[in-house]
């Protein structure tokens, strides 16, 4: 029998499901009765585990799940997923078959993806749905308000193409008291009048992300795309109150190693960290290959048998350091990186706001070597 490797490694981001449940049941609950929620589960849910954060979002009520790349959505159809699955970004035109094959929801905004649709349903006498994507203002991907109505009567005109939706993307919907998404949603609802108008029916039309869900209730329309706050993550800090949400993920383990170090004796790389006193010493088995980036290095801190400690020295791949003190601990004890402990907690916001950067990025650069292990406490 070959040996099991499980439970091996000392480190794990555990995913409450049950808190994905609840986030799910209390965001939906902000929007219009018969309003859809999209479930976006795309870099693996934000790197909480797409397979299984899609099945508690629909569990909870969700219509569908979002996704950004083809595999992502063959991943899921693999997994036996047989709802909407909506691709929110176009692939190259040779990813049209994949697409069609794998009865995705189709972004659509540019000639020659919509024209690699088509023959993709003629060579298989297949019908595939295609949302319009309309550039508001952020100018990321899209067509302008100016071509919606021509490109949405292209769509129309090709074979195998069903046009059910259109919908846009906002840029500012983190800051609340910004005025450009109201002017992005005066944009996409012009546009929509003439997209429907150019193919002869209504279409679903969304727009609101996670911050436009609790902050425009304007923005809601047809559906609503769910993904970071789904997760219990704030979209921004402007929406640190929303205590209804509730954090799915926690990173911990458990001390590796610990050892005395005398003063002025240089840590880790570079020898960047030199205790002033005689101190205790803990190793940590996390590190940058990890998620745990280097540019939190001497910054971060991290929860050890209740109490914070300071991360010291440089940042390794596999491995961390932590200042223990006078006090130090047994091998074996628990720690946090991200998480709470008795009255403890360290929030992904916190250790963004270390990086210099966002709380999404954190959640998504938990790596794949690191386990998953899923509870359901709700």
């Amino acid at each position: 029998m070959a040996p099991s490797f499980e439970g091996i490694r000392p480190l794990a981001a555990t995913v409450d499901l049950g808190r994905v449940k609840h986030n799910v049941r209390y965001l939906e609950g902000l929007t219009p009765p018969g309003c859809r929620f999209m479930a976006v589960v795309k870099a693996n849910a934000y790197g909480h585990g797409d397979t299984r954060v899609a099945r508690a979002a629909l569990d909870a009520g969700a219509h569908g799940l979002g996704v950004a790349l083809v595999e992502e959505g063959a991943r899921l159809r693999q997994a036996d997923f047989d709802c909407p699955i909506y691709l929110l970004f176009e692939p190259p035109p040779r990813g049209a078959d994949a697409a069609v094959e794998l009865g995705l929801v189709c972004s659509v905004y540019s000639e020659p993806f919509a024209r690699a649709l088509s023959e993709a349903c003629s060579s298989t006498g297949r019908t595939v749905s295609v949302h319009l994507k309309i550039d508001s203002g952020m100018h990321r991907v899209g067509v302008p308000e100016s071509r919606a109505a021509a490109f949405a009567g292209l769509l129309a005109s090709l074979p195998g193409l069903s046009v059910d939706g259109a919908y846009t993307h906002f840029a500012v919907a983190t800051e609340p008291d910004d005025p450009f998404t109201e002017k992005q949603m005066d944009a996409f609802e012009r546009a929509c009048v003439e997209v429907e108008a150019a193919v002869g029916h209504g279409v679903v039309k969304h727009a609101a992300n996670s911050a436009g869900v609790m902050a425009f209730p304007r923005s809601h329309y047809d559906m609503v795309r769910v993904g970071i706050a789904m997760l219990g993550l704030f979209p921004s800090d402007e929406f640190a109150g929303v205590a209804e949400l509730q954090p799915a993920l926690s990173l911990a383990g458990e001390v590796a190693f610990v050892k005395r170090v005398a003063a002025g004796e240089g840590v880790s790389y570079g020898l960047t960290y030199a205790p002033a006193g005689d101190t205790w010493i803990a190793t940590l088995p996390v590190g940058y290959a990890d998620g745990l980036s280097r540019l939190l290095s001497g910054k971060a801190q991290v929860i050890i048998d209740g109490r914070r400690r300071d991360i010291v020295g440089t940042i390794c791949m596999d491995v961390c350091l932590a200042d223990l003190g006078v006090e130090p601990v047994e091998p074996g004890t628990r720690f946090t990186i991200i998480g709470q402990e008795g009255d403890e907690r360290i929030r992904a916001e916190d250790v963004a706001r270390e990086m210099g950067t966002i709380n999404y990025e954190v959640a998504c650069m938990i790596s794949s070597r690191v386990p998953r292990l899923f509870i359901d406490e709700a």
